[in-house]
């Protein structure tokens, strides 16, 4: 495929000059497979939209993103348009995301994708449409919670639970049949420059049968139901239109070598047997057009070094048509802050294509300077890498005094959320950190005053603590306004008390507010909660008991 691709990115780049949009940036000097790429994650809303029921404000937030994404210099995005078996496209095979409206298979008034893919490509941009094929959800195991035309609740039999949450069997022939349709359908109905999935296959670490190993029978067959997966998909859409390219990105560590010599010299998670993919396999099958595996370490990571893996997949794709772009993690501090030299040691590799970059939302907020590398060297061009040096070991050092480690900080990305409290609906403001949900211990207060369990948050300065005293009801108003903005996540020093007993619970300050995960606070008083995947709520009952 690499022929079609450097005439398929060459026009692309010719459309997006010869168009002249306010917007477009002049492109370096760049080889024609030179893909500059963001994945814009749709899961939990993370990076799009931040809106439910509004068309035409989810066509302005995107229309932004794109502006701004090619203002960086990127000439791709991946959109995550179908994350939990469900679409942000016209379907008769999976319902309607509840991203779009809230609600499982409601129609969100217009064909997202088809907006979506219009304007990337009035821009000289590409779309690659990135789909999960096995997730169901992300957490919750009850059908009833799925839309009514949900393939799950039509098929239970296809379904496998790994803690707490369901996927489908990649084990099962239907399953099969049912993920090489769904591709199918978007490729024949929409101008997708390519069909993108992500690393998650097998639920991690899903555990074997009793006596078996990891190279065992039964996981050799999970990697051939995957196998055959891979191989299907990847002829069904050339069948459609041979102009389509498939991608995976993998776990960044096939094999350690450790494992087989053939391997990398690291000492990380595998995706061969974490998950029962081998990406090694589809490269040299070329089932694959493209790969982009996840390398979310930094350079000199002892266990494992940037460079060290971008160069076993240089050498993996080697001889294949296969291209080659390397997955940036720039959601870590580490990896956002590194970027350029990442960017710079990738030229040493000829067979390295591009970069994709996750995720949007810091790519936009500019983690770390990570953007403002991005633009430099993307728009400006850059100087060849240099050679690494030799290794020399150093003297043993004096003993110097240790520094305090400094305080690790997490983006908190604002918003609010559906909850209800025996029966009563409302919606608080929280913010999400590393994908869990915190909540102003204030703001729960309020919340529960008229329950059993309703309880005050006093703050004791000279003891830097917070007691919550129960049976007594909070009298101050819950908050109105979401937060206005995504903000920093400090971990909390502030001690906890429940009636005079202390406990062991994490917190965040954030705007100089401790935030809670709700699920430690009705493991602390008492009460059960649950959550609605069909109706995206979380539903609390001050009379029952906290189940884990």
């Amino acid at each position: 495929m690499k022929n079609w691709n450097w005439c398929k990115k060459m026009s692309v780049f010719a459309i997006g000059a010869s168009m002249l949009l306010p917007n477009t940036v002049a492109f370096a000097k760049a080889p024609p497979h030179d893909m500059r790429a963001v994945w814009i994650s749709t899961v939990y809303s993370a990076d799009y939209p931040s809106t439910t029921n509004h068309p035409t404000a989810q066509k302005q937030e995107f229309m932004e993103k794109l502006d701004r994404i090619q203002a960086l210099g990127l000439n791709t995005v991946v959109v995550q348009i179908r994350p939990k078996g469900d679409a942000f496209y016209t379907s008769v095979i999976n319902p309607w995301s509840a991203v779009l409206t809230g609600t499982q298979g409601q129609n969100p008034g217009y064909d997202p994708m088809a907006f979506m893919i219009a304007e990337t490509h009035k821009r000289g941009m590409e779309f690659h449409a990135w789909m999960n094929p096995y997730r169901i959800t992300t957490s919750g195991t009850d059908l009833a919670a799925l839309s009514g035309d949900h393939i799950a609740r039509k098929h239970p039999e296809w379904i496998l639970t790994h803690k707490n949450a369901m996927y489908f069997n990649p084990a099962k022939e239907e399953v099969k049949q049912y993920i090489v349709d769904s591709v199918a359908e978007v490729v024949q109905n929409y101008d997708v420059d390519a069909i993108h999935f992500d690393d998650y296959f097998y639920p991690s670490n899903y555990p074997l049968p009793q006596g078996e190993g990891r190279d065992g029978a039964v996981a050799n067959e999970r990697r051939s139901h995957v196998d055959d997966l891979i191989a299907r998909v990847s002829k069904k859409i050339h069948s459609i239109k041979p102009n389509v390219d498939f991608g995976i990105s993998p776990m960044g560590i096939w094999k350690n070598n450790t494992s087989d010599p053939k391997g990398s010299a690291t000492k990380g998670a595998e995706g061969y047997y974490s998950v029962y993919g081998d990406a090694k396999k589809w490269i040299e099958q070329e089932w694959v057009d493209y790969i982009t595996p996840q390398i979310y370490w930094e350079i000199g990571n002892p266990s494992a070094d940037y460079e060290t893996l971008v160069k076993w997949w240089n050498d993996a794709v080697e001889g294949t048509d296969v291209d080659l772009y390397i997955g940036q993690g720039i959601y870590k501090d580490n990896i956002a802050a590194g970027m350029e030299n990442k960017l710079k040691i990738n030229e040493k590799y000829p067979n390295v294509d591009g970069n994709c970059y996750f995720s949007l939302r810091d790519l936009l907020q500019n983690r770390k300077g990570v953007a403002d590398a991005v633009k430099a060297y993307h728009t400006k061009g850059s100087q060849p890498a240099p050679q690494t040096p030799p290794v020399v070991q150093p003297q043993k050092p004096e003993p110097q005094p240790q520094k305090p480690k400094p305080t690790e900080t997490k983006t908190a990305f604002a918003g609010r959320t559906k909850i209800k409290i025996d029966g009563t609906m409302m919606d608080l403001p929280v913010y999400i950190v590393d994908d869990y949900s915190y909540f102003k211990l204030r703001d729960i207060a309020a919340a529960f005053r008229d329950t059993e369990k309703k309880f005050v948050p006093k703050w004791v300065e000279e003891e830097m603590a917070i007691h919550l005293e129960t049976n007594q009801a909070y009298t101050e108003p819950v908050s109105i306004n979401t937060s206005s903005k995504d903000t920093m996540a400090i971990p909390s020093s502030a001690k906890l008390y429940v009636d005079g007993k202390k406990q062991n619970t994490s917190a965040y300050t954030i705007q100089d507010y401790t935030y809670y995960k709700l699920r430690d606070v009705a493991e602390l008083l008492d009460f059960e909660i649950t959550w609605s995947e069909k109706d995206a709520t979380i539903s609390m009952k001050s009379d029952m008991p906290y189940t884990k």
